[in-house]
């Protein structure tokens, strides 16, 4: 098609040339600086080691369906959980949101025509994916052992499976979220549109900002302790193991030091979609927007001071324990104020039950019994009976899994049309989501169960206590609704691309920057500058508009009367 038939089919559709049509080769893609390119680069690498990760899943659940096994042998059965472990942690949840939903909304939000760093945000994807490959060339030459959290001294003496290239991989992908940290901060301090104060900003834009902290704080510390695992296996110098001089109790508390905040790094940026979510479908201004903003900068600072309770069984002192038991409970506050707030939102809200906000209101369902059993783990004396249980392994997927997926499937169903421009079937999305909620609790619930009736983790021969067995059983057929709610949307998505209705600027009149451009967005984000008047959230503005406009129509005095006011 000519250039000249280009202009006139855009001018018949009245919609300017999107990201999308600046170049359909291969290298229009591997090389460019736009955002929205890289997150959509980083939606197709997510998603495959997110199918990864989920295959791994399901081969875990099939073994565990016999208390002898099914079939895997033992060290099958340890590499198999590693990879489900590293590939879902390292490469799906704690990048997902950030460089997908983040990379594409986040100058839009703000107003900017791009990221402060387009360069260093290509680089980021590429980081990324060479640590992808050295994950997946791990698998390919004979897997790891170790469990996702390598703990030595096995890792770093005894294991012969391939820790150094999965090591490697892991290093590589701290690099790209320290990348992403440094542009998303860089960006929000400098290329913030006019009259976009920061308590103007969406709360969407703060939690990726708190995570960030988190990114540039924590990241390092893990790829230093990877690193000195690394020496530690290749020179045979005594940093961890005992035999060489080393600490293994040095180990976790780096491990854990970085790994729990990257707890939220992963559910933060979904509680920043929650926030987006519940205010669109529920017609109102998010309920005390500066409390919800300051707790995600509250959570980023007490989540640096928690990694004691990992750690409860380790032979530290019991003055220390008190201690990460009380901020282990003090964490909790602020994510307690979000959830609270939100439920303030929906009250009296004009709530529309569309795909989205049906995501939305799992994720807090879902992330309430993760955050109230964590409170069980952060007490001394329930978490030495719980601890490395299936309790726990419950616990931690009704947060990350929960909480995270749930957050990143309403983010993608919210924002599928400003990506890519199409609409897809309400219907099919409410189903999927219905399935997912179904079948995440069928396949975690009985883990609590069996987890206290004291199940150990990580072990896949149960057959000295088959009374085990028919909770695996319910959990794998959980498992398999959970399988069908998250290929569901990957079809009717996928057939939406070619097939879904065009979508209007604003599908859902929602307020934000992103809305005000077209879908999908110009290469240059917007046509004009955008200079920004109102807070976020200004529904409450709208619903007054739209009653004195009523009023004057009807020739009501009370319109008079306003306008003397």
């Amino acid at each position: 098609m000519s250039a000249a038939s280009d202009t006139i089919q855009d001018a018949q559709t009245k919609r300017p040339k999107s990201y999308l049509d600046n170049g359909h080769t291969v290298a229009s893609w591997l090389l460019t600086g736009d955002h929205k390119r890289i997150a959509m680069l980083y939606l197709i690498s997510v998603s495959i080691f997110f199918l990864v990760g989920g295959i791994a899943a399901g081969m875990i659940r099939a073994e565990l369906v016999m208390p002898r096994g099914v079939f895997l042998e033992n060290d099958s059965y340890n590499k198999v959980f590693t990879i489900h472990g590293v590939v879902m942690i390292f490469f799906f949840l704690i990048p997902a949101i950030p460089a997908v939903l983040g990379n594409f909304l986040i100058p839009l939000m703000i107003g900017a025509r791009d990221l402060a760093f387009p360069r260093l945000n290509l680089l980021s994807w590429y980081v990324y994916m060479l640590g992808g490959t050295f994950g997946i060339l791990a698998m390919l030459f004979g897997g790891v052992d170790t469990g996702w959290t390598f703990y030595t001294p096995y890792s770093s003496l005894y294991s012969n499976s391939q820790v150094g290239l999965t090591i490697t991989g892991g290093f590589m992908a701290g690099l790209s979220s320290i990348f992403t940290g440094i542009n998303f901060i860089a960006t929000i301090h400098k290329m913030r549109a006019p009259g976009m104060t920061w308590f103007r900003l969406p709360l969407y834009v703060w939690s990726h900002y708190a995570t960030s902290i988190i990114m540039i704080l924590g990241t390092p510390v893990i790829a230093i302790t990877i690193a000195l695992v690394a020496v530690e296996r290749v020179f045979r110098i005594g940093i961890f193991s005992p035999e060489l001089g080393g600490d293994p109790v040095l180990f976790q508390h780096l491990f854990w030091f970085y790994s729990h905040p990257a707890v939220y790094i992963m559910i933060l940026p979904a509680m920043g979609v929650i926030s987006e979510l519940i205010a669109a479908f529920s017609r109102r201004a998010v309920f005390g927007y500066h409390f919800v903003a300051f707790s995600s900068l509250a959570i980023a600072g007490l989540g640096f001071l928690v990694w004691g309770h990992h750690m409860f069984v380790s032979g530290q002192s019991m003055y220390q324990g008190v201690v990460f038991s009380l901020l282990s409970f003090l964490v909790a506050i602020p994510s307690a104020i979000k959830v609270f707030n939100w439920t303030a939102t929906i009250y009296k809200g004009s709530v529309r039950l569309q795909t989205p906000m049906i995501y939305a209101l799992g994720f807090m369902g879902l992330f309430v019994i993760g955050g109230l059993t964590g409170l069980y783990l952060s007490s001394m004396g329930t978490d030495i009976h719980l601890h490395d249980t299936y309790f726990v392994v419950a616990h931690f997927h009704y947060v990350m899994v929960g909480g995270t997926i749930m957050g990143y499937l309403g983010g993608i169903h919210y924002w599928w049309p400003k990506m890519t421009g199409r609409m897809y079937p309400d219907r099919w999305g409410k189903l999927s989501a219905t399935l997912v909620f179904i079948g995440f609790n069928l396949t975690f619930m009985p883990q609590f169960v069996v987890g206290y009736m004291g199940m150990p983790r990580r072990y896949h021969l149960y057959y000295l206590q088959p009374e085990f067995q028919i909770y695996h059983i319910m959990s794998t057929l959980g498992s398999s609704v959970l399988g069908l709610g998250y290929l569901m949307p990957v079809i009717y998505l996928v057939w939406s691309l070619k097939y879904g209705k065009v979508a209007p600027a604003n599908p859902w009149g929602a307020k934000g920057l992103e809305w005000e451009t077209s879908s999908p967005p110009p290469t240059e984000n917007f046509l004009e500058k955008p200079i920004v008047t109102r807070p976020a959230y200004d529904y409450d503005a709208e619903a007054d508009e739209a009653e004195f406009e009523k009023l004057v129509a009807e020739g009501d005095p009370r319109a008079y009367a306003e306008v003397g006011d």
